[in-house]
């Protein structure tokens, strides 16, 4: 995390440790003890509880998903061939649409063949989804239902957007996302790979809920390999900064 631009500030989440220059949920008013059902949801918890009092309405509040990274600009299909640097196509600060947005939502993934309800259903086998309608308010399940419906969903919870959106988004999802982990608990559903299911659930309103912004722009977005992520070649270069790094972005999907 140190080779990366000094904006990024790391999140310290759940029971790990972390260097003492990184911002961590488990100082404050936090739900660190969920971390292992919420994923990034019990950070964005933190963020909403501890860090907003300094903040204006206006100032913008941004995330990143572990090893996935915003990129400067948004592209259809990715470069056959380019000398360009990950690091120099990493979203910078002075980005115009930072200050023209509401909400700025990553890259959409699409699927061919079917919904995001039906996508959900096949990768978690449960209903849970699907149940987690009852647990909003009939106009906003009713919206939240048709966006499941279609097949494009803005994934990893990563989004950018005002103070005065973020607080609103974080009045909603926490009390329904509470439900939802009751309702898992309560069927025994957080086994295995559905062990942060409410998190999982939390995507697919999370994706919901930005894009139903008028004023909301995209960006392609880089998942990081093991090249770039490696401890004992990040101690003597910054391998996002190696020409030629750039070729394999952004991650576009199509299923």
């Amino acid at each position: 995390m140190d080779k990366l631009p000094k904006f990024i500030i790391p999140l310290g989440l759940g029971d790990g440790k972390y260097p003492s220059n990184w911002l961590n949920e488990k100082s404050g008013i936090n739900i660190s003890n969920l971390n292992e059902y919420y994923a990034e949801f019990s950070g964005f918890y933190w963020i909403w509880k501890n860090e907003l009092s300094r903040m204006r309405d206006d100032d913008l509040i941004g995330n990143c998903h572990n090893r996935v990274l915003w990129l400067n600009q948004f592209q259809t299909k990715k470069k056959k061939f380019t000398s360009d640097t990950l690091f120099n196509n990493l979203l910078k600060k002075d980005n115009k649409l930072l200050s023209q947005s509401d909400v700025i939502q990553v890259q959409p993934i699409t699927f061919e063949n079917k919904n995001l309800l039906k996508d959900f259903e096949e990768v978690h086998k449960c209903d849970a989804l699907e149940k987690s309608l009852e647990f909003l308010p009939k106009e906003l399940s009713k919206e939240f239902l048709e966006h499941l419906k279609k097949k494009e969903i803005f994934p990893h919870n990563m989004f950018i957007t005002k103070k005065v959106f973020f607080v609103d988004y974080c009045n909603i999802i926490f009390p329904w996302l509470e439900k939802c982990y009751e309702y898992c608990n309560k069927k025994n559903l957080c086994i295995g790979y559905n062990k942060r299911l409410p998190a999982f659930i939390a995507e697919r309103f999370t994706s919901f809920w930005f894009s139903r912004f008028n004023n909301r722009s995209l960006l392609s977005y880089a998942r990081l390999g093991k090249i770039h992520l490696s401890n004992s070649l990040n101690s003597i270069l910054n391998t996002a900064k190696i020409p030629c790094t750039y070729y394999q972005f952004p991650t576009i999907h199509r299923f």
